[in-house]
């Protein structure tokens, strides 16, 4: 077992115990879960057990529920389905924001070879959606609104509900990406009244290559991948029963320890927060001090590469991130970061810690003993101005 501290689980999660333990059991279940004999129905059932474990933890219809490999699946296939939805109703507006996921912004570029117009909205230095130019984009009477849940890199939670609603009273369809939000915040998508909603299974514990797609009753969606009649013809392709099977306990267990993995991982973060603002001079915490992700925690370092902090800290046998794992390898500045205003300098300079359950204080006291002489180090290495 590696001794390694980890703290990038916004990119993904090891697979816990428990689901592990089951996803293993689940592996003898071989049959194709479409096959009509004992076997292929024993499948079936998990993945049923599944859908509704998925849909409580967002508290939705079973039914509502579409699986898929994952969160970038689910949201191309929304997008997708607003090309000849648009047609239909005579309108090619989509409403999004600047600091969505890489899927959701390159799935919204690929709708211009439709005919059909996206407007980015611009938010404010903590990440959040500006409300009067939201409500300026809802009069041009778009076709849907798509605005994240909660942000993969700064952990800006978005008030869903008031968006959805001034959307739909406007007609608009809406659209949350909630890939970071379910099963590390209450989510209720039945409060919220949103038409189409995105989730992934490796961020909550669970396989990678498994996700899902709410989908609103009465709202049209079609199908991104074609060929066979599984999820109601609405995703086509063998079921990956096991993987479904293991997210549905993953979802599961979140529920169940919502309150607690919150308040644990909410204390690490203050206490690294905290500690890093008392040993590191002239920083900047990203993201909206109160509506964020209990695990998340974006610095900026003036002065120190971002890059360069990643990789001494690997050094140190502690594994971050610069941004979104979906972008790394990029020399781009991070999107997110540029939309709250963040200068090059300092978007080049950030860090996101973002903590797990299995986390410990200790993680946290070794950081902080640690890290701050490496930012003193490459500060005087530096030609950064500070």
């Amino acid at each position: 077992m590696s001794n390694r501290i980890y703290l990038d689980y916004n990119a993904t999660t090891p697979m816990s115990p428990e689901v592990l333990d089951f996803y293993k059991d689940q592996l003898s279940l071989f049959a194709n879960a479409s096959s009509l004999h004992e076997d292929g129905r024993r499948a079936k059932k998990e993945i049923e057990i599944a859908r509704k474990n998925v849909a409580d933890l967002v508290n939705v219809l079973p039914e509502e529920i579409i699986f898929t490999s994952g969160g970038s699946e689910s949201n191309n296939t929304v997008f997708n389905t607003m090309i000849n939805l648009g047609k239909k109703l005579g309108k090619n507006l989509i409403v999004t924001t600047e600091i969505e996921h890489p899927c959701v912004l390159e799935a919204s570029k690929r709708l211009a070879d439709f005919g059909m117009e996206v407007v980015y909205l611009p938010v404010d230095e903590y990440g959040l959606v500006k409300e009067d130019e939201y409500k300026a984009a809802l009069e041009k009477n778009p076709l849907l609104v798509s605005v994240m849940t909660a942000n993969n890199e700064i952990g800006t939670v978005q008030d869903i509900k008031k968006l959805a609603q001034l959307a739909h009273e406007k007609g608009a369809l809406f659209h949350t990406d909630a890939v970071q939000a379910a099963g590390k915040i209450p989510v209720d998508l039945k409060d919220w009244g949103v038409d189409y909603a995105t989730f992934s299974g490796h961020k909550i514990y669970g396989p990678k290559g498994v996700g899902a797609l709410f989908v609103k009753t009465g709202c049209k969606i079609e199908p991104l991948i074609r060929g066979g009649h599984q999820e109601k013809g609405y995703r086509a392709g063998t079921y990956n029963a096991p993987s479904i099977a293991a997210y549905g306990k993953a979802a599961e267990l979140a529920k169940a320890d919502i309150e607690h993995y919150t308040t644990h991982t909410k204390a690490l973060r203050e206490k690294l927060k905290n500690g890093l603002l008392e040993k590191i001079p002239n920083i900047k915490i990203n993201g909206h001090p109160e509506k964020v992700l209990p695990n998340t925690l974006d610095v900026s370092f003036p002065g120190a590469e971002g890059e360069a902090i990643l990789l001494h800290l690997d050094l140190l046998g502690v594994d971050v991130s610069t941004g979104s794992a979906c972008a790394s390898g990029s020399l781009e500045p991070s999107h997110v970061l540029m939309a709250t205003g963040l200068g090059p300098e300092l978007a080049h300079g950030s860090i996101r810690f973002s903590f797990g359950k299995y986390n410990t204080e200790s993680d946290v006291d070794y950081i902080l003993e640690k890290f701050p002489p490496v930012i003193d180090k490459l500060r005087k290495m530096s030609t950064l101005s500070m």
